[in-house]
């Protein structure tokens, strides 16, 4: 399986842009990601994880206009977005209506994060769309930690992205259409510090 360099993102955004999928690393773990602009790309990332079809993955975006693009933003959610993106944060919000079924399974509701590093945000940017952005590991099994790891564990993949993670801890996931907010998954980023934005 092909291994890229950050200087080859051009490479990476043409092969999402056919559809393809790949694995990148993110500032929490490796990741496997689409574009979400077709549902051909959406389904071979389905198949390359090996994951329940009516699981919804969440969507990494290059900056705030992209993720107004595709949920609904408040000013309470505006707060946590410059306060806390980029960074090991997922917000649950509001999907866009106009969103297609597939984006989210039909759901009401949409994961997003934000790219934390200046390869992936240049790699969506390229793109010329928003990625699914899902562990990379097969479905219920653990996450891949290098490389290696990931070419056998999905080895479907169009190509890889080399490089580092940092946190090595999955996201804080935060569900934003609840009253008041509720965190669904510790991680790096705390309700207290959450609640102090707020």
């Amino acid at each position: 399986m092909q291994r890229y360099t950050k200087n080859q993102i051009n490479e990476l955004a043409d092969i999402l842009k056919k559809d393809g999928v790949i694995s990148v690393p993110t500032d929490t773990v490796y990741g496997i990601c689409a574009r979400i602009n077709s549902v051909k790309a959406h389904n071979n990332l389905v198949i390359a994880k090996n994951r329940p079809a009516n699981k919804a993955f969440p969507i990494m975006c290059a900056d705030t206009k992209q993720i107004k693009s595709i949920a609904i933003v408040d000013e309470k959610i505006e707060k946590l977005i410059q306060n806390f993106m980029p960074g090991p944060i997922t917000l649950i919000l509001k999907k866009n209506p106009k969103l297609p079924t597939y984006v989210n399974n039909g759901g009401l509701t949409i994961a997003v994060r934000m790219a934390s590093s200046r390869t992936l945000e240049e790699l969506i940017r390229k793109t010329g769309s928003p990625l699914f952005m899902t562990s990379a590991n097969q479905s219920g099994k653990n996450v891949c930690t290098n490389l290696d790891e990931i070419e056998k564990a999905c080895p479907t993949l169009n190509g890889m992205l080399e490089g580092n993670v940092s946190f090595g801890k999955a996201s804080t996931i935060v569900d934003c259409t609840l009253e008041p907010i509720k965190i669904l998954r510790e991680g790096p980023i705390t309700l207290e510090e959450i609640n102090s934005v707020l």
